[in-house]
């Protein structure tokens, strides 16, 4: 294996600083230096950019990230045995990697990063999808971050870029693709982890949109969607009822079947239901 910088094997890294991989804190390290890289790569150009990861562990990606070019990385880390590791990459790269320890979820980045953002990571298995859709559903749009190249279990990955008709479209899929462009860009077997997870990964890259698809409410749109696929076996009608008064007239005034489940239903459609509740009352 070709080695990506002059900074040591990431097995010699973890077994130096005991870093073995907890089941507590979602871990799942990649320790082939080539895919953290390609990995890198697959986010563009980031020479112009400040790139934000969530959850570096021994910092794989984010030496695949400072050699493909970042202009800068924010490192987020929760567990404290990876600081030391994060240190060195460090001060191999001066001035070009800021380490904060720390939960994500706890955590405002907006002052920590300058723009152009692109926010790419090997997410922890346990916070990747509240993570995600606190990205997609910020206050205003354009977000504060450019792409999300992002490695989630595949089955999530699948469950972003879904179309309508299928068990994997879903709340998820709707949020994403409303303002985004999604694709499922690479995927990964288990044995590319150490430890290996009991599923595959899939790597997704997310792309702003200047503006959404569709005309909606964020926070009206985020209710029904909510709310239709949090009984998706339901009509339309029952799933949506506690939403506005005469459900089935607004429905129909969506252009939708009242008698039609959530799974069915176009991004399209949920902005026109979102429109029409919005204005109900």
């Amino acid at each position: 294996m070709a080695a990506i910088d002059a900074l040591p094997p990431l097995r010699e890294v973890i077994a130096r600083h005991g870093l073995a991989a907890r089941k507590a804190l979602g871990q799942n390290f990649l320790l082939d230096l080539n895919l953290t890289a390609k990995i890198a790569r697959l986010a563009g150009d980031l020479s112009a950019c400040d790139v934000l990861e969530i959850g570096p562990g021994p910092g794989g990606l984010t030496r695949g990230l400072l050699a493909e070019g970042a202009r800068r990385v924010v490192a987020v880390e929760k567990d404290p045995r990876c600081l030391p590791a994060l240190a060195e990459i460090a001060a191999a790269y001066p001035g070009r990697l800021e380490v904060i320890g720390g939960d994500a979820l706890d955590l405002d980045l907006a002052d920590s990063l300058r723009p152009p953002v692109r926010v790419v990571a090997n997410l922890p298995y346990n916070v990747g999808t509240e993570l995600l859709v606190r990205w997609l559903t910020p206050p205003g749009w354009p977000p504060f971050w450019q792409s999300l190249t992002l490695m989630f279990q595949r089955e999530v990955a699948e469950r972003i870029v879904a179309q309508p008709g299928g068990k994997a479209y879903g709340r998820l899929a709707v949020l994403a693709q409303w303002r985004c462009a999604a694709r499922i860009a690479m995927t990964l077997p288990p044995e590319a982890f150490t430890p290996p997870p009991k599923v595959s990964s899939a790597v997704v890259q997310i792309v702003a949109l200047p503006a959404p698809r569709f005309p909606a409410d964020p926070q009206v749109l985020s209710r029904v969607v909510a709310a239709a696929f949090g009984q998706r076996r339901k009509m339309l009608r029952a799933s949506l009822r506690g939403l506005a008064p005469g459900i089935e007239e607004v429905i129909r005034a969506a252009g939708l079947a009242p008698t039609a489940r959530a799974e069915e239903i176009p991004v399209e459609g949920f902005c026109a239901l979102a429109r029409r509740i919005a204005t109900a009352g």
